[in-house]
This record gives structure tokens, sequence and C-alpha cells, in this order.
């Protein structure tokens, strides 16, 4: 069965992560069945990263403020999350399923696919969208 994406709650979900006046920094597109759900939205990152356990597969929509004391600026982060115990037949249609994700998720400074808690850490996501961002003031002061 083709999967589908509920494009409203996660167009909606999208819209909180990217407005400036909320403090929601993280939303989540979960599978139920064959539908792209929102999984909810929330201001804590450790909170998204606890639904990312080895039998789900999801998408994260993710907004980390990084810059220095001169700069703060947002950037928005891709992350598909693919659990050690989810089946090959549905790894497989994650690739696919994820242009549903994409027609709703278009601004994004980079993007992560993931299996590995480890490479869910704050702080490693926070380097790589740095290092994809251009200019690093922070740099000049190491």
């Amino acid at each position: 069965m083709a999967t589908k994406i509920d494009k409203d709650a996660c167009r909606e979900a999208y819209n909180q992560v990217r407005d400036d006046n909320t403090e929601i920094n993280w939303a989540s597109f979960i599978y139920e069945g064959s539908m792209i759900v929102s999984g909810g939205q929330g201001t804590d990152y450790e909170e998204f990263k606890s639904q990312c356990k080895d039998d789900v597969r999801l998408y994260g929509f993710v907004r980390i403020t990084t810059g220095d004391a001169m700069s703060k600026r947002a950037k928005f982060t891709l992350i598909t999350w693919i659990g050690e115990n989810v089946s090959g037949l549905q790894r497989a249609k994650i690739s696919t399923d994820k242009t549903l994700v994409k027609d709703i998720v278009q601004n994004f400074a980079k993007e992560f696919m993931i299996s590995d808690i480890r490479e869910l850490d704050e702080d490693y996501i926070r380097t790589e969208l740095k290092k994809a961002g251009g200019a690093n003031y922070d740099a000049q002061a190491e």
C-alpha cells in the first residue's frame, strides 16, 4: 500500500518550528500504518530524541540556534531516524517516503540519516550545522 501523508497536520507542525514567535524547536513525523502523521512537537531536544527508538522510523524537523557572541541565528535540519530493529522493507521505503515529507519540509540547512542514537547528540548536530552554515566567527576565538 502506498504511503500517504497528513499534509495539514504536518505542515502546521513544520510552521510552528519555523515560527520565531514560538518556543517550539522540533517536530516529528511518524508512521501510523501507511500514513505519515505529526508525531508531536516540543521545546526540549531530549524529548525529540526519546522518540527515536530501535523499532521506530521517523522524520524530525529541528531548529538549532547557532552563532557566536556577535550573531545568533536559527538553523534547521531534517533528520531521518531508522531504528536498528526496523525491517528491511520499511528501511527501503523510507527513502521514497521522504519525498512526501520534503514536499512540506522544504527549508533546512542540512539533512541527516541516522540509525545510531549517539549520532543524535545535540552538540554533534549543532557542529555539523555550523560547518554547513558558512562563516563561523567562533573559529577566531579558538
